[in-house]
């Protein structure tokens, strides 16, 4: 399919970011047929890839990807790393300051779940930029799936040669932004924070960073994230949607190189208030935090980081 001639202007203007006045001089074709043909092809290219190389996992998946997790990052029963980020765009016509987010710049908003292999398992695009991480969360397919059970996420689990026998579920790590649940946990607040919070802490900060090189990875590679995209809403999700299929396309091709990742102009979601979480979830998070200081879940270099 990329190989499709048809298909060369759309990755050259999702990895340059080149305007579309300049790609019709490249290719030679009036400027409205670029657009067309971009916004036709970006919609191809989600709809034919995304069963591939974007769609949810089953359960054997899942597990999977929470061996990755417990390999690379040494946090058990993790299934994903979740945040957002800011997609600079211009002002929408007639949307007012919906899209005008506390940076003081116009954008919409990337929501990502991402595994250990820096590729992204779901994402949700579009949501005004002003709002909050925690909000888009809420209002996501992602989120609906979790809540209702339809995930096909595991049974929990007991944690690696802990001594307690308690079932552990699998879980999101995700930032202060997002409110916890049974299956999303956050960071302690940083207020009075006894060694073992700072040390769990510091365990999920190490899982939380490979969303952030997946951020990295994506800005990087495809340079329409460079500055303002200068379409419409609508046509922003379908280009960005196309991005992040092809930025998954590409790591399972190419693999994994640090380099890529050394700079990030997406910008990050506020943290706001999230209200308590449930005590069902602060007890899980109680318990991933008196394992990682247990022998079983322990690392030797831990107390050195914190």
């Amino acid at each position: 399919l990329l190989y499709n001639s048809v298909f060369i202007p759309t990755i050259k203007f999702i990895a340059t970011g080149n305007t579309f006045r300049s790609l019709a001089f490249e290719y030679r074709i009036g400027r409205s047929t670029v657009s067309k043909l971009i916004r036709e092809t970006c919609t191809v290219l989600w709809a034919t890839m995304k069963e591939k190389f974007m769609k949810l996992p089953n359960t054997e998946e899942w597990e999977e990807i929470a061996n990755g997790f417990n390999t690379r990052a040494n946090f058990p029963n993790c299934i994903g790393a979740l945040d957002g980020k800011h997609i600079r765009i211009v002002n929408p016509q007639g949307s007012g300051s919906e899209y005008f987010n506390y940076k003081q710049f116009f954008s919409v908003v990337l929501l990502a779940l991402v595994d250990s292999n820096y590729c992204f398992t779901a994402i949700d695009i579009g949501s005004y930029g002003k709002n909050s991480d925690s909000n888009i969360f809420r209002q996501s397919a992602l989120h609906n799936l979790l809540v209702k059970g339809k995930l096909s996420i595991p049974n929990d689990q007991r944690l690696p040669d802990s001594e307690d026998d308690t079932p552990m579920p699998f879980v999101i790590v995700a930032d202060e932004a997002f409110s916890m649940t049974q299956h999303v946990l956050r960071p302690y607040a940083k207020r009075n924070l006894t060694t073992q919070k700072r040390l769990f802490n510091y365990r999920l900060s190490r899982a939380r960073r490979f969303v952030e090189c997946t951020f990295g990875l994506l800005a990087n590679k495809w340079r329409v994230f460079h500055g303002a995209i200068c379409l419409d809403s609508e046509f922003v999700v379908e280009v960005v949607q196309a991005a992040c299929v092809l930025h998954n396309f590409v790591r399972v091709r190419d693999g994994f190189q640090f380099e890529d990742t050394l700079s990030c102009p997406l910008e990050d979601i506020p943290v706001l208030g999230t209200g308590g979480a449930p005590l069902t979830a602060k007890a899980i998070r109680d318990r991933f935090a008196n394992y990682f200081t247990s022998p079983a879940g322990s690392v030797p270099w831990q107390f050195d980081m914190i």
